[in-house]
């Protein structure tokens, strides 16, 4: 077995909101809060996110969501005629690589009557780190770079035009870099170049889509600004 790394800088297009639990209400204060790190009180992006993100938007450019109703795709899912095309199956089979797949026992004989091995499937090969702020970022801060904002949104009245509901919602500023480390288990039999592949293709979507909440408001647009492995 191998590990291979993909890292870099993800750098915030547009204002990146990323919700964290605040259990306090502040008279005045902002509604809706970016996550941060409880000690340092700095935003970070939770690895979770970009990973959940990864996955969705690559279940969706390989045709499987309207497959598998909304679910993450699992082996169940290959009894659809669909997966009669022997090039669906091999971009099914890569998603549950990359991301991992319970594995059922409905799951194992649908495997089996596709003459799939259970072997390569199961517990994720994908890490993702949390994303926390660059060297370079936390000097800024010192500086006196400010790394959020606090952005009015309020709903429109139809019938007056007029602005209402008015909330504060927090977003990390357009500009602010974080520190992206991906990593991938590549097992013996693993077609190396097709899933690294499919890593960068999927944070590539996410770079055409958003990361994190309010993406049809322009938010959460990002850059991914790759290191090497």
């Amino acid at each position: 077995m191998e590990i291979k790394r993909l890292r870099g800088k993800i750098k915030v297009i547009t204002g990146l909101h990323i919700g964290g639990g605040d259990d306090t209400m502040k008279i005045g204060g902002i509604d809706n809060q970016v996550v941060k790190d409880v000690n340092t009180d700095l935003p970070y992006i939770p690895g979770s996110s970009l990973k959940g993100k990864m996955r969705s938007l690559l279940e969706w450019k390989y045709g499987l969501v309207g497959i598998s109703g909304g679910e993450p795709f699992s082996p169940k899912f290959l009894e659809d005629a669909v997966f009669n095309d022997e090039n669906m199956v091999k971009k099914a089979l890569i998603v549950m690589k990359l991301f991992g797949t319970t594995l059922t026992e409905k799951d194992k004989k649908v495997l089996e009557k596709k003459g799939l091995s259970e072997r390569d499937l199961g517990i994720t090969r994908v890490s993702v780190s949390d994303c926390h702020l660059t060297k370079e970022m936390i000097e800024a801060k010192k500086k006196g770079r400010k790394l959020t904002e606090a952005k009015y949104e309020n709903v429109i009245d139809r019938c007056t035009g007029t602005a209402k509901h008015p909330r504060q919602t927090e977003r990390v500023t357009a500009g602010t870099e974080f520190e992206y480390d991906i990593r991938v288990k590549i097992l013996p039999g693993d077609d190396e170049k097709e899933l690294l592949n499919a890593l960068k293709e999927a944070l590539e979507l996410v770079e055409l889509d958003y990361l994190g909440g309010n993406g049809s408001r322009g938010y959460g647009r990002v850059e991914f600004i790759e290191e090497g492995e």
